[in-house]
């Protein structure tokens, strides 16, 4: 794997430390490559399983041969995880994953700079995520490609030059999967009650989401233009179409994101505490 470093530290085995494990192995990386921190044993053997990584219960020297630490871990045990590593990895640039942290905290806890915070979502597991990213003052564009390398092989990512705007991403792409799967509910319900299985119902609208997000992809078009084509005057989809704007789905949507924004932020502040 060329110009990545020799060792990559996670701290933390879960489904995202897995995504990006599965995808580093998948790019060439061996399993003596990877040092992973997992306290709970059944994670433990999940990584032993798949990977053929034996997972270390506790932090130790071992951190020490790390250039990126990336942090998995759930964001209320963060800065008591970051305690015992914290010695081992002062050379280190430290990624982290966990929703909410700022890099203040980070910093604070793991006495370093080179800090890169991630806001990644959960299709990451199937190597279509989005992640944005945002680096500290310190981190340098060598530390940037290593990031990339990384959260590169799990789906797609962004750099943004504020901090604060985690919170906008957390509301969009973060939050975002359950606004999708939040629509399939309501589309696989709404073709039950015209006759259709569930089976159909959900295979159409898993099928029309996926499809209609990969023409967005390639189309130059913005959505507004692309649903304009879509909707004919007095047809089928205007009728969709009017009967949700009058209902007020769009600044309904608006606001329920807002709402999310909002929650990120005070979760930033409450976990920093610390």
């Amino acid at each position: 794997m060329s110009h990545t470093p020799p060792h990559i530290a996670f701290i933390g085995g879960g489904n995202m430390a897995s995504a990006i494990i599965g995808g580093l192995i998948r790019q060439g990386m061996t399993p003596e490559q990877i040092t992973v921190v997992e306290p709970f044993a059944d994670t433990a053997a999940k990584l032993k399983t798949d990977f053929g990584i034996t997972a270390l219960p506790a932090a130790g020297p071992a951190l020490a041969q790390a250039s990126l630490v990336v942090w998995a871990v759930k964001p209320q045990v963060f800065s008591e995880a970051a305690a015992p590593v914290k010695a081992h990895t002062l050379q280190a640039l430290h990624l982290s994953v966990a929703a909410g942290i700022r890099t203040d905290s980070i910093g604070r806890w793991l006495g370093t700079e080179r800090v890169v915070r991630s806001m990644p979502n959960t299709p990451a597991l199937v190597g279509q995520g989005m992640t944005a990213l945002y680096p500290c003052p310190a981190v340098t564009a060598h530390d940037k490609a290593l990031v990339e390398k990384v959260i590169g092989t799990t789906g797609q990512f962004l750099w943004v030059n504020q901090e604060s705007l985690l919170d906008a991403v957390t509301a969009l792409s973060g939050s975002g999967p359950a606004y999708v799967f939040f629509f399939l509910e309501a589309m696989t319900e709404a073709g039950v009650g015209m006759g259709l299985s569930a089976e159909q119902a959900y295979q159409l609208a898993v099928a029309t989401f996926a499809g209609a997000s990969s023409l967005a992809a390639a189309s130059a078009e913005p959505a507004e233009v692309l649903r304009q084509r879509v909707t004919s005057k007095g047809g089928t989809t205007y009728a969709a179409i009017t009967a949700m704007e009058a209902a007020g789905i769009k600044p309904a949507f608006v606001k329920a994101m807002q709402a999310a924004e909002q929650r990120a932020r005070e979760l930033g502040d409450e976990f920093g505490k610390a």
